[in-house]
């Protein structure tokens, strides 16, 4: 820096010269401001001090304009500005400091420096707007403004483009129809970029047909008008206004194409998304994709699960040397986490790095081995994850729900309770379906009463689910009240749900009257709803009425039956004794039948004892279910009804060598907020001796009460003593024990079983529910039982 090093020479000068060598330094730093050389400026500085030259008013604004606009020079402009005298201040040099600091962020400094300014201008109001909108403090932007218009300043192109800025990001289209209006009243609608913010304005709020108004009127207009109104129309879903458009328009960008694959993609139009990539490709040779385009297009082939074209956009990625960072990255793990691909999820998120990475790549890698059912390695992905929102917990808790680990599901969302985020509609809908399965109703009232405070219980999903909750843990009065609070709704599923709980509960009557009133508040029907008529009709032996609404499901409602409503109508009329007519119905079945036709064939013939028509329909059940142990079972059961031990003891030797393992039964109840399982003969539980004592006095009082053993619900050729004693231990039997020892008397007593409930327990619970004076709700694998008074709510048709 000869120049600078000159500038001793001055220092006696006269003033005209000292003048001179101020504006020749300061041409100095304005080169070095252009050469982006804090180093050289600095010396320029030094030099200047040494010459005396910072008397000029001129230079000083100069080095602190030069330091406000070179990266790190806070200190040194704020020290200049101390070392000018007050009367050499003018507004540039107030400006020049309120620039650093609002460059810099320091909102609080630029205030104050703002507030002692003794004289402001439309520029000091300008980097005011534009540092607070800078840092997304966008109403007090908006603020800022207004106050500069009261005081009577004229807004510059800048401080209009800025303002509006934040008006978009705020959607504050009151305060942006008002700056618009200074627009128009200071004849600036004309020029480009102002016209442009007002647009992406009005586009942001949401205000299509305003800034159609304006892209209309504009005199001139950049490709950026035209962006932005593709954009804001493909956001709006007018992909018809967005397309032509883009066909219109006379130049285009990469924004332009992005703006209609993303808007096709967001959309759900994902085919379309990609043959607009594809039409890029191959109209535009030099229009390149970038991390905008690329991640669109991964969206659509995730949503199409078209991992094959995803690989060969991954591999375009490699190939155009494209930074696999940031968006894509997230956007090719859930593009092959959705597709199925999830080893190639992991791997990908394996080479990234983990500070690039977001929830909703974590999540969709967590989803996918939910569906494989892998959950230990989805918790391992949910246990890395640093952020984890409401959307992750609840897919981590869904899986366990899905894949029958409730427990897990039920310990995890606790655990959210006491440090995660506040679960929303779809958490409380799975863990209330957890404890439904669980029939865990103190737990469930819980998240009743949590579902109420967060008025989430508004949700469809929650109050479907918190209906179905109460039906299956054996509180029907509870369902029934929030059904009654919700109905006004006239929502199907909602409905549905009380219909198919009063099923199973074998209230056919009510569940029936509940769907003719269904029909006449005009709440149409769904394939479901008639899986629960038909299932209403079936436990309640209303024949009639099941054929008629089964002709009524295809004839009113065009609903074409599935297999789930030709397993009702079989078992229907087999349950009602009618084996012929169910047989005859298998047979002009216009689909195979699956294994649940057939079972519930098999089952019936049990009850009327029908041998020859068992082994058929065991047979069938046995063809397309190998591994189905309860067809061996079922099949027992009708030998064992006939006196047939000899065929009983050949099917299970069957069964043993075809390795088929007997499902084991078990039963459970919940006991202060503890579920105690039992197994027959169970010989686990930690207070057996009680269970087994009170077990042994509950027989014995029923016996003496009038019970009678059932022989023949002991699957084994052995003397009735023996039966007897296996037929004492039985695990329903045993849940019942306990539950008389570990309740109050008085205390309904809820009792679940993986399986059908026998003849023996069903008859021996009738008659300790009076003898014991409890009402007791059994949930087997088929439908509830409430005793009572020493009868059951089903009528002993089961």
């Amino acid at each position: 820096m000869r120049d600078a090093a000159a500038l001793e020479l001055h220092a006696g000068a006269p003033r005209t010269a000292l003048a001179a060598a101020a504006d020749h330094c300061a041409r100095l730093l304005r080169l070095c401001g252009a050469a982006a050389n804090p180093g050289a400026g600095r010396a320029v500085h030094a030099r200047a001090v040494k010459a005396g030259l910072l008397a000029s008013a001129y230079l000083c604004n100069n080095l602190l304009s030069y330091y406000a606009a070179a990266a790190g020079g806070l200190r040194e402009a704020r020290r200049l500005f101390d070392e000018v005298p007050a009367a050499q201040r003018n507004v540039f040099t107030w400006n020049s400091l309120l620039s650093t600091y609002a460059k810099s962020g320091r909102l609080a400094d630029a205030r104050a420096v703002f507030a002692e300014m003794p004289e402001r201008d439309a520029v000091s109001w300008t980097v005011m707007v534009v540092g607070l909108n800078r840092a997304r403090r966008f109403g007090e932007a908006v603020e800022a403004f207004l106050d500069m218009v009261g005081d009577g300043l004229a807004p510059t192109q800048f401080t209009l483009t800025n303002v509006l800025s934040s008006c978009a990001a705020a959607e504050a289209g009151g305060a942006g129809r008002r700056v618009h209006s200074f627009v128009v009243k200071l004849g600036l609608g004309g020029c480009v970029p102002v016209a442009n913010s007002v647009l992406n304005m009005y586009g942001k709020c949401g205000d299509a047909e305003t800034a159609r108004a304006v892209f209309e009127q504009m005199p001139a207009r950049s490709v950026s008008s035209w962006n932005a109104m593709v954009s804001l129309d493909a956001r709006l879903g007018r992909m018809d206004l967005a397309l032509s458009l883009f066909e219109s328009m006379p130049d285009r960008t990469i924004v332009s194409w992005n703006a209609v694959i993303t808007g096709y993609n967001q959309n759900g139009f994902d085919a379309k998304a990609l043959w607009f990539f594809s039409r890029m490709l191959r109209d535009s040779s030099s229009m390149v994709p970038d991390e905008f385009t690329i991640t669109s297009v991964l969206s659509a082939c995730a949503n199409l699960r078209m991992v094959s074209l995803g690989k060969q956009v991954h591999a375009y990625i490699l190939r155009s040397g494209m930074p696999c960072v940031g968006q894509v990255t997230n956007a090719l793990i859930s593009m092959y986490a959705k597709s199925g691909s999830v080893e190639n999820a992991r791997g990908v998120m394996d080479q990234a790095v983990v500070a690039d990475l977001n929830v909703i790549s974590f999540t969709a890698l967590l989803e996918g081995y939910v569906k494989l059912g892998d959950m230990k390695r989805a918790r391992e992905i949910f246990d890395i994850m640093s952020n984890r929102d409401v959307v992750a917990w609840t897919a981590m808790i869904v899986g366990y729900e899905q894949n029958g680990y409730n427990d897990e599901a039920m310990e995890l969302f606790r655990s959210m309770i006491r440090s995660g985020p506040d679960p929303n509609s779809y958490t409380l809908a799975a863990v209330l379906s957890v404890c439904a399965s669980l029939a865990c109703l103190d737990y469930g009232k819980q998240i009743h009463c949590k579902a109420v405070r967060s008025l989430q219980e508004q949700s469809s999903s929650v109050s479907n689910a918190i209906v179905t909750m109460y039906a299956r843990s054996g509180s029907l009065p509870l369902a029934r009240r929030v059904f009654d609070r919700v109905r006004w709704r006239k929502e199907t599923v909602t409905w549905t749900s009380m219909i198919v709980a009063l099923a199973q509960h074998g209230l056919g009557g009510d569940a029936i009257g509940l769907f003719e009133e269904m029909l006449r508040v005009g709440v149409k029907p769904d394939r479901i709803t008639y899986v629960g008529v038909l299932s209403a009709c079936t436990h309640a032996g209303f024949v009639d009425q099941g054929r008629m609404y089964y002709q009524q499901m295809h004839d009113k409602h065009g609903i074409v039956p599935e297999m789930s409503h030709y397993a009702c109508m079989v078992d229907l009329l087999a349950r009602s004794g009618l084996l012929s007519e169910a047989q005859e119905f298998i047979r002009q079945m216009p689909v195979e039948p699956d294994a649940i036709a057939w079972g519930a064939l098999l089952s019936a013939c049990r009850v009327h004892k029908d041998a020859d028509l068992a082994e058929l329909a065991a047979e069938k059940l046995l063809s397309i279910d190998p591994g189905n142990s309860g067809a061996y079972s079922a099949l027992c059961n009708v030998y064992a009804a006939c006196g047939r031990w000899g065929d009983a003891a050949k099917t299970w030797k069957r069964r043993k060598d075809g390795a088929v393992r007997k499902e084991t039964g078990f039963s459970w109840t919940h006991v202060r907020g503890r579920v105690h399982v039992f197994g027959a003969d169970d010989a686990l539980h930690p207070q057996r001796e009680a269970v087994y004592g009170m077990a042994a006095r509950v027989w014995a009082d029923i016996k003496r009460a009038g019970f009678v053993p059932d022989p023949q619900s002991v699957l084994h050729d052995v003397d009735d003593e023996l039966k007897e004693e296996m037929l004492s231990r039985h695990s329903e039997k045993l849940a019942i024990a306990f539950g008389l020892l570990a309740t109050p008397e008085g205390t309904t007593l809820r009792v679940m079983k993986n399986l059908r409930v026998c003849n023996d327990c069903h008859t021996a619970i009738k008659f300790i529910s009076k003898v014991a004076d409890r009402e007791i709700i059994l949930r087997d694998a088929t439908r509830f039982h409430h005793f009572r008074d020493g009868l059951c709510s089903c009528k002993d048709y089961w």
